[in-house]
Parts: structure tokens; C-alpha cells; sequence
């Protein structure tokens, strides 16, 4: 007994050593603001368990956006200086309940790459009822919800596109969580490309120093045995030649068995520089839906839906409407300064007004502010195809003018408030169903060919930045 005591406590002085090493990592990789707001407070707990590595948060958000962000990250920095350490738990201090186990594992046949368990990391804030929908993303989000029906699927593979913050992962983690609901017992997997890269090379690298297989064919049992394969933002396997080879067959074999396989990124199958053409031809024989950046109503609908959940808080319409106005570039950042403006309010107790709103925003309206003007846009259009301005205002009609002509117009309706009869007069009088026609053209070429994809990205980072 006095022998399993001390053994014990050996193990404890271990872990609490390995914890000290893991919060310099932390702190040194994520910086002073982000360590002390989230990772700070985490706390070590005093456990006998010699497998499991507890760690607590004061609350239960601090726990889930841990989960979220470090779940892995963890379970890594533990591994590598405690080998026999088989999970991590994170969970919420004062709770009363059994707390949740992080589903984040080893296992005895394969223990280099990390496993997830049968119940996958999803985001419980992310499910199709809290989606807010409008003619800019419904065919994502009516296409999410029929591949999470139970069922024989009707496509497979679903390919969502969007930039960033859009909703794409709020969508995939609908789909996961819909599906386990109508399907308890479904093996579904949830992971970023950049995880998938991750798990393959560890594979890779367990395999040539055990000079065996099973780790690699571990890693490729699983992924392949899913029910519901979900990979996030996949233009990060762009160069990655090896594991391109593995991402194919694992999609292929995923394809061939019927099952259900949502893909994200942020553009289209085609559009992806650098990821191998046999693979997005597969990944285009599905469904392929993209999600359009939103208009004003619909910035202002989130607004309302996320302070919906907050009824404790009190945001006047007037600022409600300031924030949709002004902060256009995605849902994310839109969510992210309401989240900031309460939380404030909340510390400072304080009233949120408008003099409370701007003070306390004042960097994220005055980086919204800036407007982008036909001028310069026709400029920076006609530098792009070496063309002279005045050629975008002419009667020309040659492809070579009026391309540029239509990614013009494009880009003055997205990033100016002009009205479409303005527009239509600076480019030379023409009326507003010239520019619609310009609009839609540009938008359906975007889906299609990776040449003028490129260049309207390229122009959007030159007018924006």
C-alpha cells in the first residue's frame, strides 16, 4: 500500500513538473494577452489517475473555448515529455457534474497519432437552428441539412466554400451534430486539414522508427471507417505532395463505401493553386455550395440571434445598427465585437450607448471606415490587365476590355455603397442591368475559372489592405 502511495505521488510531482513546461510552451507560442485572458487561469488538478491529466477553468466558457482551441495543442505538449499519459481532461472548476472528458485519446495499436473518440469535438453553439439564413448562404445551408438526414445520402461529397468567417464551420458542425442526433451510434469525425497533415506525418514518422505499418495503417483504419467524414479549410494541403496521395484515396475509399463527406475551403474545387486535379475532381461530384459575403440584413439578423442568447444584456438598436453598418467584412468579426462591446460593458459596469460603442470600438469602426472608390478601383483594374482607365469607360467590346470591364463593376458593387445606376454611369453611362449582368457574370466565372478567381482575390487584397 505505502509502495502505490508513493508511486502515486512520484506521478504527481511528474505531471505538475511537465504542467510548469507546458505553460512556458503555451505562453511563449500564443503570446501575453491571449495566455493570460484564456490560458492563464487553467489549473492543474490533484489526481491518483495515472493515464489522465486533469486540468480546470474557472467557467464553463473558458472551458469550451479551450476545448476548441487547445484541445490538441494539450494533449500534445503532455505526450511528448510523458509518454504514458493517455488523455486530458478539461473541465469547468466549480461544476458540479460529472465533468466532460476530453475527446482527445491514444490508443494501444497506434500511440504517435491523436485519436478522437466516438463522440467527436463539436461545438454546441453550432447547429442548424441557430444558423441565420438568407439568400446569400441557403443553398449551403439547405444542402448541410440534407446530407445530415438519416438515410441513404443523396450526394456525397458536400463542398462548402466561403472566406473567412462566413459560416462554413458553423454548418459543419451542424451537420456532425444532426446527424449524431438522428444516428446515435455513427462514427463521425470531425478535424481540420491541418490535422489530418498533422496525424498523417506522425504516422509516417512512428512507421520509419518502429519499421512497421501499423501506424500508418491505424490512422488510415480510422479515417476511412468513418460514417460522417468532416475536414476543415482544406487549401492547407496545397504543395503537400504525400499527403495529397493520402488525402485522395482516403476521400476515394470514403466515396466508394456510400458514406457521407463534407469538405470546406475557402474557394471553389477549382480554384484550389497547388491541390492535385484528380483531387478536385472528386471533391466536385458532389454538391458544391458557396456562401456569399452578407448584406446588411443579414449582419443585422445575426445581431439580433446572438443577442438573443444574452438576455442580460442591453444593446440599443441605434448600435445594433452601427455595428452591421460598419463592420461588413464577415460574420465572425461581427459576432466578435458584440461579444466585446457586453463584455465590457459587463466589467466596466457600464451602459452601452453609442459614445460607449464607438470609445469602446474604436479601432474596429475606424479599420471599417475606410471606403473604396470607383476611381480606384478602375485604376488598380486597368494596372492589373495593363490596360489605360479609359478603356473601362469605352464603347470596346473586346473580351480583352470588357473582362476587366465586368471584374470593374464587380468589385464596385461588393466594396463601395454606391447604387447600381451609379455605377453603371462611371463606367461610361451604361444602365443598371449592365452591372447586374457584370455581377453575376464575375460570380459564376469565379466558380469556374481559377484565372479570374486569382485576379479578383488579388485585387481584393490590393483595394482592401
Amino acid at each position: 500500500m505505502a509502495g502505490t502511495v508513493t508511486r502515486d505521488a512520484v506521478k504527481r510531482d511528474e505531471v505538475a513538473k511537465a504542467w510548469g513546461t507546458v505553460r512556458g510552451h503555451l505562453r511563449e507560442s500564443a503570446g501575453v494577452r491571449l495566455f493570460d485572458q484564456w490560458l492563464k487561469p487553467i489549473e492543474l488538478v490533484d489526481d491518483s489517475d495515472s493515464d489522465t491529466v486533469r486540468l480546470a477553468l474557472p467557467s464553463a466558457f473558458m472551458t469550451n473555448w479551450v476545448r476548441n482551441h487547445y484541445a490538441d495543442r494539450l494533449f500534445q505538449e503532455f505526450r511528448s515529455i510523458l509518454p504514458d499519459v493517455r488523455s486530458v481532461s478539461i473541465e469547468t472548476r466549480a461544476a458540479s457534474a460529472k465533468p466532460a472528458i476530453l475527446a482527445v485519446a491514444a490508443t494501444d495499436v497506434a500511440p504517435a497519432p491523436v485519436e478522437l473518440s466516438a463522440r467527436p469535438q463539436l461545438d454546441p453553439r453550432f447547429t442548424f437552428d441557430r444558423f441565420v439564413v438568407d439568400q446569400s448562404n441557403r443553398v449551403a445551408f439547405n444542402a448541410a441539412r440534407a446530407l445530415a438526414e438519416p438515410g441513404t445520402p443523396r450526394f456525397s461529397p458536400l463542398f462548402i466554400h466561403s472566406a473567412t468567417g462566413q459560416g462554413k464551420t458553423h454548418l459543419m458542425h451542424a451537420i456532425g451534430a444532426a446527424y449524431l442526433e438522428a444516428c446515435p451510434e455513427a462514427n463521425v469525425i470531425v478535424m481540420s486539414a491541418e490535422r489530418f497533415m498533422f496525424e498523417f506525418v506522425q504516422a509516417v514518422r512512428a512507421r520509419a522508427q518502429r519499421q512497421n505499418d501499423r501506424d500508418t495503417h491505424a490512422f488510415k483504419a480510422r479515417l476511412r471507417a468513418a460514417d460522417l467524414l468532416i475536414i476543415d479549410d482544406v487549401q492547407f494541403i496545397a504543395g503537400k505532395d504525400s499527403t495529397q496521395e493520402e488525402f485522395f484515396h482516403t476521400v476515394s475509399e470514403v466515396m466508394a463505401a456510400g458514406k457521407r463527406l463534407v469538405i470546406s475551403a475557402d474557394r471553389c474545387p477549382q480554384g484550389l493553386d497547388g491541390i492535385e486535379a484528380r483531387i478536385t475532381s472528386r471533391l466536385s461530384v458532389g454538391l458544391v455550395a458557396d456562401i456569399k459575403l452578407p448584406d446588411l440584413a443579414l449582419r443585422r439578423a445575426v445581431l439580433d440571434r446572438k443577442l438573443a442568447d444574452q438576455p442580460d444584456a442591453r444593446v440599443p438598436e441605434d448600435v445594433l445598427d452601427l455595428l452591421a453598418t460598419r463592420i461588413t467584412a464577415n460574420i465572425r468579426d461581427l459576432e466578435g465585437s458584440l461579444n466585446r462591446l457586453i463584455a465590457y460593458a459587463q466589467l466596466t459596469g457600464e451602459a452601452i450607448d453609442m459614445d460607449f460603442a464607438v470609445a469602446t470600438l474604436g479601432d474596429v469602426l475606424r479599420g471599417a471606415e475606410r471606403r473604396v472608390t470607383i476611381d480606384e478601383i478602375q485604376r488598380a483594374v486597368s494596372a492589373h490587365f495593363e490596360l489605360k482607365p479609359i478603356d473601362l469607360v469605352s464603347a470596346r467590346r473586346a473580351v480583352v476590355v470588357a473582362r476587366p470591364r465586368q471584374i470593374a463593376m464587380y468589385l464596385a458593387k461588393r466594396l463601395t455603397t454606391r447604387s447600381l445606376p451609379e455605377i453603371g454611369r462611371k463606367f461610361g453611362g451604361r444602365d443598371h442591368s449592365t452591372v447586374i449582368h457584370a455581377v453575376r457574370r464575375i460570380e459564376e466565372l469565379r466558380d469556374k475559372d481559377r484565372e479570374i478567381d486569382g485576379a479578383v482575390r488579388t485585387l481584393l487584397r490590393e483595394l482592401e489592405g
